[in-house]
């Protein structure tokens, strides 16, 4: 089916970000970071990448189903980032309120995180499941193995009410990882969930900066770093082993374990022109990135054209 037919084009995303002395994506049970022991590589869920982008649009003023409620006093009791699920069944019991007539329907996909990620109503005799059309890998390894690193803190909380001194604690950290995500926009499912282009464009925008704007002590030092959407020809096409073609190669003899910024590698991104300048299914190659040395180079590549995230033509 031509893309022409749907709301929105059929795509692929490769997302690619620096992170610094961190914890990118920690378990929500230890707190660790999640990591491959056999490939060494630093992994990032959807839920993680999901999380970047709905804050980031709550925080600018964009109203979302899914909020994350960073002040809930059951979160902080359980030790958890917020309370989502409930926050999302609060939404949605102000959005009928304010709305008594509408369906379900209407209501979820008045709110932008819906029509990206989709969105569940169990609104009796009006239920709804929405297949949301933006979807990321469950789990994203970086591009560089990594070796973790030790690192003991000591708060200034009492750890126990007998106990003024604080406590001592030990958790790992990530010294460099250059993170890959890898999404897709599936433009059937886009049809139910009313997804158009600009929302898109400002899920970009919203990926891109809320990953330069992360203020919290796991992940404050975190860089975005270049954003590529693949453009297919027709909803049908798919284009094999484009989570594989970006590589990095270590300069002056290095092990990828010891990275510790962009000055220690070559992004090799040929690969990636290749696959994409030889495939008929693809139909072009947007990029965005503020690195002016990739953005020299990617502008020379065939099929490929820069984007504007912040919607401007």
């Amino acid at each position: 089916m031509n893309n022409a037919s749907l709301p929105v084009e059929k795509s692929e995303i490769l997302f690619l970000y620096e992170s610094t002395y961190s914890i990118p994506n920690g378990d929500p049970f230890t707190g660790e970071q999640r990591y491959d022991e056999e490939t060494k590589r630093v992994l990032v869920s959807d839920v993680r990448i999901k999380r970047f982008i709905r804050d980031h649009l709550y925080d600018t003023g964009i109203d979302i189903y899914v909020r994350n409620d960073r002040t809930s006093v059951k979160a902080v009791k359980e030790g958890k980032e917020g309370d989502a699920e409930s926050g999302a069944a609060a939404r949605l019991a102000s959005l009928e309120k304010e709305r008594p007539k509408a369906s379900s329907h209407e209501l979820l996909t008045s709110l932008i995180d819906v029509r990206l990620f989709g969105g569940i109503s169990t609104k009796k005799g009006d239920a709804i499941n929405l297949t949301g059309p933006v979807q990321f890998a469950l789990l994203n390894p970086s591009l560089n193995a990594v070796d973790l690193r030790m690192h003991q803190n000591t708060s200034v909380f009492a750890s126990r009410t007998d106990n003024t001194r604080g406590a001592i604690g030990t958790t790992t950290v990530v010294p460099y990882a250059l993170m890959q995500i890898h999404g897709w926009v599936n433009p059937f499912a886009a049809r139910h969930t009313d997804l158009a282009p600009g929302d898109l464009v400002r899920m970009f925008r919203a990926l891109w900066d809320s990953i330069n704007n992360a203020n919290t002590r796991s992940k404050s030092n975190q860089s975005s770093l270049l954003l590529i959407q693949v453009v297919y020809t027709e909803a049908n096409k798919k284009l094999y082993g484009l989570d594989r073609a970006i590589q990095i190669a270590p300069a002056d003899n290095r092990r990828e374990e010891q990275i510790r910024s962009r000055d220690d590698y070559e992004l090799s991104l040929s690969l990636l022109n290749t696959l994409t300048q030889k495939s008929e299914s693809v139909k072009e190659v947007r990029y965005y990135t503020e690195d002016s040395s990739l953005a020299r180079e990617l502008g020379e590549f065939t099929k490929f054209k820069a984007m504007d995230i912040a919607g401007r033509e």
